[in-house]
């Protein structure tokens, strides 16, 4: 009751209006003219459906821009999605590519030894100032056996030095207890190819009257039985006769880059080099 007589007038108002509002939907349609009731209620109406329809309209647009948003969020997340998911797969299709190529390359290598082999992927690696190692994806039941002789695509990698069923362990060239005889290729000055770490080898027991040159290339000589005759080795890049001793000093840098090896072959033969 308190709230009836402290809102009265206002009560009052709002039915006159909706009475008049209601009078005047009902006369429409028997007459195109209003009335003065109609006028007036018109008249007092319009400055409250002002705001109440710009209000409405602002709500709308709101919601509008709100739902547009949302939606605009939504596409950016998937067109974000696509982008990734294309992007990763151009990069494993480029890591096909790659792949292919350097299997190509060990193809070729296989094809021009003429021996029986086998081949492998490095599934890890040992590069410590002590010893120079990879380990492959093959052993015993490969019928890899120690001392068979490992080739990359450029040339000779290393020995097989420990071996499991299923993995081995292979010796680069460039370990300090590798010894692999060799060959100038073209001079055929002979000596053994030494490892002195850091990727780099030495060419030992050449005799200073032999012809080497820097620039050269070194080659397996296939003495031994281990690696074939003719095989890559490396790029003589410095040589030193000293004043005093028989052998000159003779420095090698691999031909095959050993810390990107991935895959290689084994010769499927054991000799004793």
């Amino acid at each position: 009751m308190n709230f009836i007589r402290k809102h009265l007038y206002l009560l009052l108002l709002s039915a006159g209006i909706l009475v008049s509002l209601v009078f005047f939907s009902l006369n429409v349609p028997r007459n195109r003219e209003a009335n003065s009731i109609e006028r007036l209620a018109m008249n007092i109406a319009a400055p409250l459906l002002k705001p109440v329809y710009t209000v409405c309209t602002s709500a709308e647009d709101m919601w509008d821009g709100y739902v547009r948003l949302v939606d605009t969020h939504r596409e950016n997340i998937r067109l974000r999605d696509d982008v990734r998911k294309l992007n990763e797969r151009a990069h494993e299709d480029e890591e096909v590519r790659l792949q292919n190529q350097r299997l190509e390359r060990l193809l070729d290598m296989k094809k021009a030894v003429k021996l029986p082999m086998v081949s492998a992927s490095v599934i890890g690696e040992d590069a410590t100032p002590w010893f120079r190692t990879l380990v492959i994806n093959r052993g015993t039941d490969s019928g890899l056996r120690e001392g068979m002789a490992v080739l990359a695509a450029d040339g000779a990698v290393g020995q097989v030095v420990k071996i499991a069923s299923s993995t081995a362990r292979v010796i680069l060239l460039t370990d300090s207890a590798s010894g692999i005889s060799a060959t100038i290729q073209r001079s055929r000055a002979r000596g053994v190819v030494k490892g002195k770490g850091e990727m780099l080898c030495s060419l030992e027991f050449t005799t200073r009257d032999e012809d080497v040159k820097v620039g050269d290339l070194v080659v397996t000589s296939g003495i031994g039985g281990v690696f074939p005759k003719g095989l890559p080795i490396g790029e003589v890049t410095m040589v030193k006769r000293g004043e005093y001793g028989i052998f000159q000093t003779v420095m090698i840098r691999p031909a095959v880059n050993l810390a990107h090896v991935e895959e290689v072959l084994i010769v499927m033969r054991n000799g004793h080099e």
